[in-house]
């Protein structure tokens, strides 16, 4: 294996192991001893791959919502009404097995509002993801409304914004309580609301 290629690896390594580090204790929570230590990556290499911290944190970010659109695009990308499309993304965030849902997986939960004020650059990273995510849920409304499977939105881009938000907080709530009743809730109201 060249050099380069494992430079990447290695890098990818410490990005997945650092995703696990910080849902489950939060990026303040993630020391860079652990993190290195459980990537099998010697201590004074952390400086090659990331000049600091907060460049770990926004590439660990970036990771994300990459890997994010992309489960979000393979989701919706199936056959499929936009209302069907649009139902199978958030009946993804309840998933059976809990351990692969969107809303026990999702460092936007995670991290928001730890971020928001720890990291303009990584708040600023994390805010464009959102802003790609919220567009993609924008379109899938307006194919909903085109094809009849989604009720007439005025405003698809504000209506995108008001779900997404909704789905956040019912995530965090649901991480709070330690149960999925907020989750299910959210998921009701949406069929509710956007299904005719």
């Amino acid at each position: 294996m060249s050099t380069e290629k494992k430079s990447a690896v290695t890098r990818a390594r410490i990005l997945t192991t650092g995703r696990e580090l910080v849902l489950a204790h939060g990026f303040g929570g993630v020391g860079l001893k652990e993190l290195l230590e459980r990537s099998g990556v010697p201590k004074g290499s952390f400086y090659y791959y990331f000049s600091s911290k907060e460049a770990f944190g926004c590439a660990l970010l970036e990771d994300y919502i990459d890997s994010y659109l992309q489960r979000f695009d393979a989701l919706v990308g199936e056959p499929g009404s936009g209302g069907d499309r649009l139902m199978r993304y958030f009946s993804a965030w309840i998933a059976d097995d809990c351990a692969d849902s969107i809303a026990d997986r999702c460092l936007v939960v995670k991290l928001a509002a730890e971020i928001s004020d720890l990291s303009e650059d990584m708040r600023q990273v994390l805010d464009a993801g959102v802003a790609q995510l919220v567009a993609r849920l924008s379109q899938l409304l307006r194919e909903g409304v085109a094809d009849g499977s989604v009720r007439l939105q005025p405003d698809p881009d504000a209506a995108a914004g008001v779900l997404y938000s909704q789905w956040l907080g019912a995530a965090i709530l649901a991480k709070l309580s330690k149960n999925r009743t907020p989750l299910h809730a959210a998921l009701a109201d949406t069929r509710q609301r956007l299904l005719p």
